[in-house]
């Protein structure tokens, strides 16, 4: 193997588990440790230049940095760093202070942004401050978009989303315009505007088409308008039989807003296996707490009505089946159909994009999915000036990836307007830097806490049953967030090594409490992984090989398994393990001179 380059951005920030998973790369580590130290104003600023809503995802967030935590991967549980964010917007105070500042003098250029969601809202929080007039419409009373409309109350306080779409509207440099549904793309080119960005979701509920779905319409309701319709207080009960179909977080969500608007006996249906639901474990978990059942492996088949007034459904059972491929199909088992009685039904069994408003002569292509074609890197659709972020680009995900298309998009806008090409995308910035104070001493806290991961306190399900606006977790105080910080293995402190100091005196190598140290003939990839101390096994996971050696060996680690404990460093008689902090944030857009129209 050739010795492996750590001047490249991506080496060290794979190692990073938890900030290579997220869309947004928020420099996870950095922020715990913050937290830790009771930096709370400090910790929040760094989320808030990463993932723009830190008090809303520490919330909501789907959490993929949680899977890929090194902690994960000797212990059960990963660090709770989606609950931890929440912390440090919860206990940040005033920080309008330390918002950029938003320039008097404009750049005199102007952009339109379709849909006040996550993405346009980024896109404005990135744009604004280097000059540019940035216009957001809307067609709802209030910014937020999905976040606002679809996310119960429960889970998110409405205060916590006026704060931090505050923060990008509030300041200057954005234009809002709310309750104005953009009903022709020809007819907001011709306004002048030098770019547009949509960002308006994928706004259609998926229908069900089964007998009997338009006689019983009344009590059919498709599950994102239903939630958008309890959020703004048109919707304030349901019948006390329900049935939600759908195996995805929004499925959860209307259940449990069904249990709190008077369902008694709320049932969710799916056609899935319980593990291939889409919804996040601790989302079915929440539900299942609520006292609601998940019925897998049932297939719609009917819909019951006595003139029109629904009675129930009508299920086929099904089983999975592969074929030679591992391919799934749900098969019919033969066994007698399941009918369940309701009262009501909310189908929440999938979103798609919907664009009346984009004429098909506009100049933007779509796919056979009713997808734009875009550049995957830049955004960019086939109409040079109109990019697409968020649901709208690439079909229903989640905020923090709505919040990536917002960076990567503002960075687009900001070189199409400046007359670059958008994708010769810039690299992020980096600094690696050494935490020796001392012969033996760096500056950071190697001394893991062994607990396992906390539990959330929540609010007892009797108190939260009654109340739709009664935010059921309650969060971490701050001695159990201190607690909960000391689990991170601090994984963006790396262990680099030189080669040139070793004496290769093997203490390393005895001192590693996980063998990922290996001192050993060179080999091709393949085949020196299985003559390591341990077998390294993880090929996602890169080796950090290194050569110059005086005896023509390479020092070969195992990044998977190596728990950044520096104990190795600590060790060395002549210093060749260094303890260094490698800090990453991805290309923004910057500012530059202004222009004049």
């Amino acid at each position: 193997m050739k010795p492996t380059d750590i001047t490249s951005p991506d080496y060290f920030h794979k190692v990073v588990d938890c900030q290579w998973a997220c869309p947004a790369h928020t420099p996870v580590p950095e922020y715990i440790r913050m937290i830790a130290a009771g930096r709370y104003a400090d910790a929040y600023m760094v989320n808030w230049q990463s993932n723009v809503f830190p008090g809303i995802l520490g919330r909501t967030c789907d959490r993929p940095c949680e899977p890929a935590c090194r902690r994960g991967r000797v212990e059960e549980e990963p660090v709770a760093i989606c609950r931890l964010k929440r912390v440090a917007a919860d206990n940040k105070g005033d920080v309008s202070h330390r918002m950029p500042a938003i320039p008097e003098q404009r750049n005199g250029k102007r952009i339109a942004c379709i849909g006040a969601g996550p993405a346009s809202l980024t896109v404005a929080r990135d744009l604004a401050p280097l000059g540019y007039e940035v216009h957001v419409f809307d067609g709802a009373a209030k910014a937020g978009g999905f976040i606002r409309q679809q996310i119960p109350r429960f889970r998110l306080p409405e205060e916590v989303i006026d704060e931090e779409c505050g923060y990008i509207l509030d300041r200057g440099g954005v234009v809002s315009h709310m309750n104005r549904r953009v009903d022709s793309l020809k007819g907001l080119l011709a306004e002048g505007y030098d770019a547009v960005f949509v960002g308006s979701g994928a706004p259609r509920g998926r229908e069900l088409d089964v007998p009997g779905r338009q006689e019983a319409a009344a009590n059919i309701h498709l599950g994102i308008d239903w939630l958008a319709s309890v959020s703004f207080g048109h919707v304030t009960s349901i019948g006390k039989r329900v049935i939600v179909l759908g195996g995805g977080n929004t499925a959860m969500d209307c259940c449990r807003s069904a249990r709190r608007l008077g369902g008694e006996e709320v049932k969710v249906v799916v056609r899935s296996g319980f593990e291939e639901m889409k919804a996040s474990p601790w989302e079915k978990e929440d539900a299942m707490g609520e006292g609601i059942p998940i019925l897998n492996f049932l297939v719609p088949k009917e819909v019951l009505h006595d003139n029109g007034h629904l009675t129930g459904m009508v299920f086929e059972k099904v089983a999975a089946q592969y074929d030679e491929k591992g391919r799934r199909s749900l098969k019919p088992t033969g066994e007698p159909d399941v009918t369940i009685e309701c009262d009501d039904v909310l189908v929440a069994i999938g979103q798609e994009n919907a664009f009346p408003w984009i004429e098909r002569d506009a100049g933007i292509e779509f796919d056979r999915w009713g997808l734009p074609k875009l550049n995957e890197a830049s955004l960019q659709s086939t109409l040079p000036q109109v990019f697409f972020g968020g649901d709208a680009a690439f079909g229903p995900k989640n905020i923090i990836w709505a919040v990536a298309h917002g960076h990567d998009a503002a960075l687009s806008i900001d070189m199409f307007c400046n007359g670059e090409d958008v994708t010769k995308r810039p690299s992020p910035e980096t600094q690696i830097a050494s935490q020796k104070m001392g012969i033996h001493e760096w500056a950071y806290d190697n001394e893991i806490s062994l607990d396992l991961r906390f539990k959330v306190p929540h609010l007892p399900t009797d108190k939260s049953l009654r109340d739709i606006t009664a935010e059921v977790e309650l969060g971490f105080d701050r001695e159990m967030a201190f607690h909960e910080t000391q689990r991170c293995l601090n994984c963006d402190v790396q262990t680099v090594f030189n080669a040139k100091t070793c004496i290769e005196c093997d203490a390393c190598v005895d001192i590693c409490p996980t063998d990922c140290i290996t001192f050993t003939e060179n080999g091709e990839e393949a085949e020196l992984r299985t003559r390591l101390k341990a077998p390294a096994v993880n090929l996602y996971q890169d080796l950090y090989v290194q050569d110059g050696l005086k005896t023509g060996r390479v020092m070969v680690k195992d990044e998977d398994v190596c728990l950044h404990c520096g104990m190795c460093a600590e060790r060395c008689p002549t210093g060749a393990w260094d303890m260094q902090k490698f800090l990453l944030e991805t290309a923004k857009p910057k500012a530059h001179a202004c222009h004049s129209r």
